[in-house]
């Protein structure tokens, strides 16, 4: 189960210290209308097929790791329904809690979405974001990562 709550965020907070950042293209294989999809993804080398139930606060996700041959065979498939983004990962106050801030890249360049995941609705919901944060996007499908590799930025 996957418990996560989204933001939009103006700039990469200059006093992000500790932060881990990695590259990351990911793909869209099938994207059901209830918004259930089955993605591939390469971030920093290593590869993985993930199924995920569909939106909002909590959903079902399962992660596969594919070797490299795997993904390039799946890649094609997924034309015209790819992201990709660096992913900053920035530690909290909250134990076990991390902030991951993904600067797109290509046809998204300039958008930043923060996401934070948590081993709880009850913690998600009483998580009081850093200043930094935007709006509170959980909720809104059109920054889901497969609407946006398939619909582009919203407006």
């Amino acid at each position: 189960m996957e418990i996560e709550r989204k933001f939009l965020v103006e700039a990469v907070p200059d006093d992000s210290g500790g932060r881990r950042s990695s590259s990351i293209e990911q793909g869209y294989v099938a994207i059901g209308p209830d918004g259930t999809e089955v993605r591939i993804r390469r971030r920093d080398g290593a590869s993985t097929l993930t199924v995920k139930s569909g939106g909002g606060l909590a959903r079902v996700e399962e992660e596969l790791a594919i070797d490299d041959a795997a993904f390039e065979r799946l890649w094609p498939l997924t034309a015209g329904r790819r992201i990709e983004k660096v992913r900053h990962v920035i530690p909290t106050d909250v134990p076990g809690v991390e902030i991951e801030l993904d600067e797109y890249r290509g046809d998204l360049d300039g958008l930043l979405v923060a996401e934070v995941e948590f081993p709880g609705e009850d913690e998600a919901r009483a998580f009081t974001p850093p200043p930094w944060f935007g709006v509170d996007v959980t909720d809104d499908r059109r920054f889901k990562n497969q609407r946006l590799a398939v619909d582009g930025r919203p407006a």
